[in-house]
């Protein structure tokens, strides 16, 4: 049986497409997410990149809010050491408030970027190391009670927005369990560590206030088409368009030629173990592939990630992908 189904939306800005177009697709998908009945749409912080639009996540996640009504939002993720805790308190805090019981806070350790963009956003690299203890005194805003004398969030204190830590390595998965926390593996774009990541966590997981036993989620690729051809055309574009991201040089992008020349030589083998964890084909082919995925790592729960080229692409994986594994149309609680 397939858990329940959430969606990473990546807030891409297609070909020819504006920034304000690819905003207003995250509504349309969230919108339609909502109709269907997954659990939650998460955006993640990045910056310095052209194709993606989630950079200002608190308020993408606010705009997408005033526009659904009861899907759960929230970042997939904020990475946390390019702010203050304190800082992202308030901001989790005021969406909170806007939207109670619907807002999640997940956490990276990563910046996110690269360390030209890191120096722009006045950050020290050595940042993330004190991720643990940052986690703890955010913890301790949204709470009852501050880890810091005298100083309060403002909105945030009591909202007890839940957080989740994100990971893509063996580091994340300890942290989650030892504070007894959700734990979302990065499989869609990592997947080496997977297996191992979520055994370490549920072995050391510790029950906390927020969660009682461990819960794990993992992240999947999803192309769900009408025809297999169909979904192995979009894979392919997904495929070359990951080449032209990693392979182009000197501000200069590969044309689709030498990205598809690329894919036919040993170099394709890196953005194929990126895709390694990928749900291609018609509805039913996806099902399987979900069922099994979620089987073998036990999952609690698959974050969705619908690598199409296009928004009414990826809504309609996003529809297949629900009626194939038979989502409640109901609201979650």
């Amino acid at each position: 049986m397939t858990p329940p189904l959430s969606i990473l939306d990546l807030a891409i800005v297609g070909a020819g497409e504006s920034v304000s177009e690819s905003l207003a697709g995250c509504v349309a998908v969230a919108r339609r997410a909502e109709e269907l009945g997954y659990r939650r749409v998460w955006y993640a912080e990045h910056h310095n990149m052209a194709a993606i639009a989630s950079s200002a996540t608190s308020v993408l996640i606010a705009h997408v809010a005033a526009h659904t009504e009861h899907i759960r939002l929230g970042s997939g993720g904020i990475m946390l050491p390019n702010h203050s805790p304190l800082t992202i308190a308030e901001q989790f805090g005021t969406l909170a408030a806007l939207h109670p019981g619907r807002i999640d806070l997940g956490l990276g350790r990563a910046p996110g970027t690269d360390q030209i963009t890191l120096r722009a956003l006045r950050r020290d690299g050595r940042a993330a190391e004190t991720f643990p203890q940052d986690v703890v005194e955010l913890q301790g805003f949204l709470g009852d009670e501050t880890r810091i004398p005298g100083v309060e969030a403002t909105p945030g204190k009591g909202t007890h927005v839940p957080l989740y830590i994100l990971g893509s390595s063996l580091f994340g998965a300890e942290l989650a369990g030892l504070l007894g926390l959700p734990f979302a593996f990065a499989s869609h774009f990592a997947p080496q560590a997977l297996i191992d990541a979520v055994a370490i966590y549920r072995r050391s997981f510790r029950p906390s206030a927020q969660l009682d036993a461990p819960y794990a989620i993992v992240g999947v690729n999803v192309i769900a088409a009408d025809s297999d051809a169909d979904a192995q055309e979009q894979l392919q574009i997904t495929r070359r368009a990951r080449v032209q991201r990693f392979f182009s040089r000197g501000g200069q992008p590969l044309t689709d030629a030498e990205a598809d020349a690329l894919l036919r030589s040993p170099q394709a083998a890196h953005v194929d173990e990126m895709l390694r964890y990928t749900a291609c084909g018609t509805p039913d082919a996806v099902a399987a592939y979900l069922d099994e995925l979620a089987a073998t790592v036990e999952a609690d729960e698959l974050m969705t990630v619908h690598q199409t080229s296009t928004r009414a692409g990826r809504i309609r994986s996003v529809e297949l992908t629900a009626v194939a594994v038979g989502l409640d149309t109901a609201p979650a609680c």
